[in-house]
């Protein structure tokens, strides 16, 4: 009864602070929009039953239940949903997919993932409305929140027939958060139904109400190894012995800072710098054994750290410049970097921009203003990033809350059906031109 009532009281909250849409939506537009006010009781219940389910990446029995219920709700919008399981050795639950197969408009491939990064040993964080307009739960903004906008917006167009003869695949892996390995395999099947489509939408969470993202940075990392000549403490600094590994390992990573810190949209940080007399570095666990006296000069450093960018070129001219600096070697030194790719980045391309553009004509529309494009530094690496070189895309089109990947992480209740709305007639607008 208590929840109900602050159902209620949210209802009329939204009814005070929605603006009065404008008369540009169509008919059917406008009864897109009245299938969501209606429907948004049925939108919170799948967001509470799933946000209640534990579904850490780790966790395949919780993943999959999640993902039984967003069959069963893509389902009933059409869509035919196939399993695609991964093999053991990946010890993932797999990805869910469903499809809808014609020809008219767009060919749309919708992003979401089923998991969060809160494991089962985490402490349990249950849907629970916080205030009228605010609820918490684990992966109740990322992503369950986005995922539920995708589906409802796919309901409401089932119900008067408008995704007849379209061409839309929806995507939601099961493990966004902790992406398994190799990518060719945890990522394969998901490429390559993204090549045979026009238009990637991603239901990550929304940074603000009117700011979608056409470019994401990527991901990568890098492993700094380096050696110096061990011997007494007191001799350092002369050209035999040298300087130290630890000495040099210090030189290197503040180099990096001088030289490429101020370059836009390019980052790089060291999380974990270790360098002595006897160094065990165990990379899996990012972890690591060290031994080490201050009466002698270091022959061991190692520093690990990550590298993102936003294009592909940017991370290519880092990375030379990085190496220009590791040869540099201070007397009595010798030190190595690799590079690991992770998640590529989401360029930002015209064709994104499109998009954006049909989206901020769409907001208008509905009286909410203009949409704009967010700042690609303020968001990580996602899923949507392994295909935007295939094809035009943008993120961004999910929930939009506070503190996501964090204990108390929130849903902002309030904005939630516009989003709804918003993806609706974005979709009903895509498929409806050749």
């Amino acid at each position: 009864m208590k929840y109900m009532k602050s159902l209620l009281l949210l209802f009329l909250l939204l009814a005070s602070l929605q603006p009065a849409f404008s008369q540009k939506p169509s008919d059917i537009e406008k009864k897109l929009i009245a299938y969501v006010d209606k429907h948004l009781p049925d939108a919170l219940k799948m967001l509470k039953e799933t946000v209640n389910i534990n579904s850490g990446t780790l966790n395949i029995e919780g993943v999959r239940k999640v993902g039984e219920i967003y069959k069963k709700e893509l389902e009933k919008a059409g869509f035919t949903c196939t399993w695609i399981t991964m093999p053991d050795s990946l010890k993932r639950a797999g990805h869910l997919v469903a499809t809808r197969k014609g020809k008219k408009g767009k060919k749309l491939f919708l992003i979401g993932h089923l998991d969060t990064v809160f494991e089962p040993d985490m402490p349990f964080g249950p849907f629970t409305m916080l205030n009228d307009s605010t609820a918490t739960g684990q992966g109740v903004n990322d992503m369950k929140g986005g995922d539920v906008v995708a589906i409802i917006a796919l309901q409401a167009l089932n119900e008067y027939k408008l995704l007849d003869d379209t061409n839309i695949t929806v995507y939601f892996t099961g493990d966004e958060e902790r992406g398994a390995e190799p990518i060719s395999v945890s990522r394969g099947d998901f490429i390559e139904r993204a090549k045979q489509c026009d238009i990637a939408l991603g239901f990550e969470g929304a940074t603000g109400t009117n700011i979608i993202a056409t470019a994401r940075r990527g991901a990568s990392n890098w492993l700094l190894e380096v050696e110096g000549k061990q011997a007494h403490s007191s001799q350092v600094f002369k050209d035999d012995p040298g300087y130290g590994a630890i000495y040099e390992a210090a030189r290197i990573i503040n180099d990096f800072r001088t030289t490429l810190s101020s370059e836009k949209y390019l980052t790089f940080s060291p999380g974990l710098i270790i360098g002595g007399s006897e160094v065990n570095y165990i990379e899996k666990k990012a972890s690591g054994n060290v031994i080490g006296k201050d009466n002698i000069i270091s022959p061991v450093a190692k520093v690990h750290g990550d590298l993102r960018f936003l294009t592909a070129e940017q991370k290519e001219a880092a990375r030379n410049t990085m190496r220009e600096i590791v040869s540099r070697n201070l007397p009595g030194t010798k030190a190595t970097i690799t590079f690991h790719d992770g998640i590529p980045s989401m360029a930002p391309t015209e064709g994104n921009n499109k998009i954006l553009a049909v989206i901020d004509q769409v907001s208008k529309d509905m009286g909410m203003g203009p949409t704009v494009a967010g700042d690609p530094g303020s968001r990580g690496a996602g899923d949507i990033s392994y295909v935007a070189e295939f094809l035009d895309c943008v993120d961004g089109l999910g929930a939009m809350g506070e503190g996501a990947h964090a204990p108390g992480e929130t849903i902002d209740l309030k904005s939630f059906p516009y989003f709804i709305k918003r993806s609706a007639l974005l979709i009903h607008r895509l498929c409806s031109v050749k």
